[in-house]
């Protein structure tokens, strides 16, 4: 028997199947995707067989399969499919397909990292005759309510007082596997639907169609009619993904789900730990779980019966991975569904355009929840012109948003806070010669931290203390621009001296469990301020808040991309439902700089479809999606010359072969060092190109064995 194995090697040179001779003692246990130890080179390594056949191509003598890693399915049928078509799209090597579906644990250079967990169970059996003492019937008590209980629950007793209960039948011991999480059992809470999402889930029901496009504004209970779709999923024996966008989302979700399905719920997100990972990916693949819910890598759950998935925010920019394999999470949900004759729910407030433009187009089923669940109006929102306000500004609060915070910290209502950017302040630049502290390592300045003293990249993690003197004209006048979440807890504390704030950035949620011990203490009204960056603006529901300020709305407008005015349409919209969800009535203040610009007012109006059509109409006229397809093709070296030369080729090589595609550049990257790495980019704009896939592959080859300059290539890039 001779096997194809894919080398778990992270090279794209070596990026194809080798084969090997199976010893005849192995050749029962052999089955397609498990893991094996090979030898390769001088070196042992591991990798999944990706076929299994009688003969070989090969003219010389194979060598031989060592061992086995594991003898259970790593990757299903399903997966080298999907792994096969995602190298296919997004031209990434194939073991990097198939390790972007794999917790760590399963990857194949660390089949060792994490083990399966077991516990001592004691089991009673009962008694037959036997005398019992006062001393084993005080062990016997704890199996009063339960007839298994682990070693764990009885701290107190010694294991040689269980050994003699276990020398006489009474009880059992075994040793069981052991999950790390846990959930409550029994579940059903269940709310009543309105009108509104009766008709969406009865016209999802009834529709042949595979892709929906659910519209529904900020508090319209999008999440009751997923529930409601996979309660009807489960009694047709199918089961369900639910994807959100970010990590924090996660714990807020599952406790819905929880209350609702019990413990046949699993969570995948980066959050958890390796052994946690582990677990859950376990549970999954022994069928012991019917909705998975998680951020973008869940969409690879291996469960074999999807009828749905769900893909909650889908104007997300997360679900675009920006790593090898560069694919769309929705790209692969609609893939995977299609493939279980399944069906995906791409849900929003704010779609993307290239989303409503399909639906408007019937590519997609359109579906809309246009009013909020307790029949509420949403929020009143006002715009503080900051160019007027300024002047009278405490910091960076303007005068009303103080006389508003106030006024619901005296109601004892709360309050969220949304900034778009962490550390103290963004910028310590000179005052004297106007020299701007910069990473050495990347192009970009670095971030002072206040509570530790000290500036850090946001992108390398490069860190260093805090100077005094410029280096560049060696006076004593740096001084720290802009402001960042730390600097506004600050002047929080200074403005409001008995509030309560949490602050929730990527600096105070880093430790595990975080999020969600933030998330529980403000629902459970510990604290009077949620202040945050994108974690706070998204998903979250407390019924107290009643509140809801934008300290600078301009932010995002100031990023070179084409999509600016679309991510600011959506982090204000999104932000401003967070409050008014329950009874209590709200109200939201954005402070602008740009109070006319139209992402601004229509976020202030709740007037998407204005929006769509403001923004398309710039779309079309600068040949960007929905109307054009983009490539990001980005040239990467140590040496900023053989960037600059090699970007120049490729720009040749495309303008000769594409001749109906617009090519833009070679420019520099708007990161244009980074990690001490120089990066050029080309952009291609297109609508018909029959052979880009295989002009672009080709490129992808030349490049495969140069070891000086690095080709990378985005289909449909979010960030350019």
């Amino acid at each position: 028997m001779v096997v194809g194995v894919l080398i778990e090697i992270e090279n794209k040179a070596v990026d194809k199947i080798f084969d090997y001779q199976v010893p005849e003692k192995l050749e029962e246990k052999i089955k397609k995707g498990i893991r094996v130890k090979v030898p390769f080179g001088n070196r042992t390594l591991e990798g999944f067989i990706i076929e299994i056949k009688t003969e070989t191509s090969y003219q010389k003598d194979l060598k031989e399969l060592i061992s086995i890693v594991d003898e259970e399915f790593v990757l299903t049928d399903e997966m080298l499919e999907l792994g096969k078509w995602l190298q296919q799209e997004t031209l990434a090597s194939l073991i990097s397909c198939y390790q972007a579906m794999l917790p760590k644990a399963l990857k194949a250079k660390n089949g060792s990292v994490v083990s399966k967990k077991y516990k001592t169970i004691y089991t009673y059996l009962g008694i037959k005759n036997q005398k019992i003492s006062e001393k084993q019937q005080e062990i016997l008590s704890f199996f009063e309510k339960k007839k298994e209980i682990t070693r764990e629950e009885m701290p107190t007793i010694s294991k040689a007082r269980l050994d003699v209960l276990v020398k006489h039948g009474i009880l059992k011991e075994e040793k069981k596997e052991w999950y790390r999480l846990s959930y409550q059992k029994e579940g059903k809470k269940k709310y009543p639907l309105t009108e509104d999402q009766e008709k969406v889930v009865k016209e999802v029901k009834e529709s042949m169609d595979r892709i929906f496009l659910l519209h529904g504004v900020t508090g319209s209970g999008k999440t009751e009619v997923y529930m409601e779709l996979i309660e009807d999923a489960l009694k047709e024996g199918k089961q369900s993904i639910v994807l959100v966008p970010e990590i924090s989302l996660t714990p807020q979700m599952i406790s819905r789900f929880e209350q609702r399905f019990g413990s046949r719920i699993a969570a995948l997100h980066s959050s958890l730990s390796e052994g946690e990972k582990y677990d859950e990916w376990r549970r999954i693949e022994k069928g012991e779980v019917d909705i998975v819910i998680g951020a973008r890598s869940a969409v690879f759950a291996p469960l074999k019966k999807i009828g749905l998935i769900i893909i909650d925010e889908e104007h997300s920019p997360t679900y675009k991975q920006d790593v090898n394999p560069r694919y769309h999470t929705r790209d692969v949900a609609i893939k995977r569904a299609l493939y279980h004759d399944g069906k995906v729910i791409l849900g929003s407030a704010t779609p993307t355009l290239e989303s409503y433009a399909r639906a408007r187009k019937k590519v997609y089923h359109l579906l809309e929840l246009p009013n909020r669940v307790n029949g509420r109006s949403l929020p009143k929102v006002v715009l503080i012109d900051m160019n007027k306000e300024i002047k009278y500004a405490i910091g960076h609060f303007s005068r009303p948003l103080i006389a508003a915070i106030k006024e619901k910290l005296e109601k004892k209502e709360q309050i969220i806070l949304f900034l778009n950017r962490r550390g103290y302040s963004s910028v310590i630049s000179c005052k004297n010669c106007g020299y701007a502290l910069k990473c050495p390592n990347c192009d970009i300045t670095l971030t002072y931290h206040k509570a530790n003293n000290t500036l850090r990249c946001h992108y390398c993690g490069y860190g260093s203390n805090v100077i005094k003197q410029c280096p560049e004209c060696h006076e004593m006048a740096l001084q720290d621009l802009g402001v960042g979440t730390e600097k506004i807890e600050e002047e929080l504390s200074h403005l409001f001296k008995d509030a309560k704030i949490i602050r929730m950035d990527v600096d105070t949620t880093s430790k595990k469990g975080s999020h969600k011990k933030m998330i529980e203490s403000f629902a459970n009204h510990e604290a009077d301020i949620l202040l945050g960056t994108q974690i706070v603006a998204k998903g979250l529901d407390f019924e107290n808040v009643t509140l809801v300020g934008v300290l600078n709305c301009d932010t995002a407008l100031m990023i070179p991309d084409f999509r600016s005015s679309e991510n600011t349409f959506d982090l204000l919209s999104q932000v401003a439902g967070r409050c008014g969800r329950s009874k209590k009535e709200g109200k939201v203040y954005f402070q602008t700089y740009n109070k006319d610009h139209y992402a601004i007012v229509c976020a202030k109006n709740n007037t998407y479809h204005t929006f769509f059509q403001e923004e398309m109409k710039i779309r079309r006229m600068m040949k960007y999606p929905p109307y054009y397809y983009l490539v990001l093709i980005k040239i990467a070296s140590k040496k900023q010359e053989s960037a600059l030369l090699e970007a120049k080729r490729c720009e040749k090589v495309l303008k000769k072969y594409l001749d109906q595609t617009i090519l833009l550049g070679p420019s520099p990257a708007m990161l244009f060092k980074k990690q001490n790495i120089y990066r050029y980019q080309l952009i291609l704009k297109y609508q018909y190109q029959n052979n880009l896939q295989e002009v672009l592959e080709k490129l992808d080859q030349y490049y495969k064995t140069n070891k000086e300059v690095k080709l990378e290539i985005d289909f449909n890039p979010i960030h350019m």
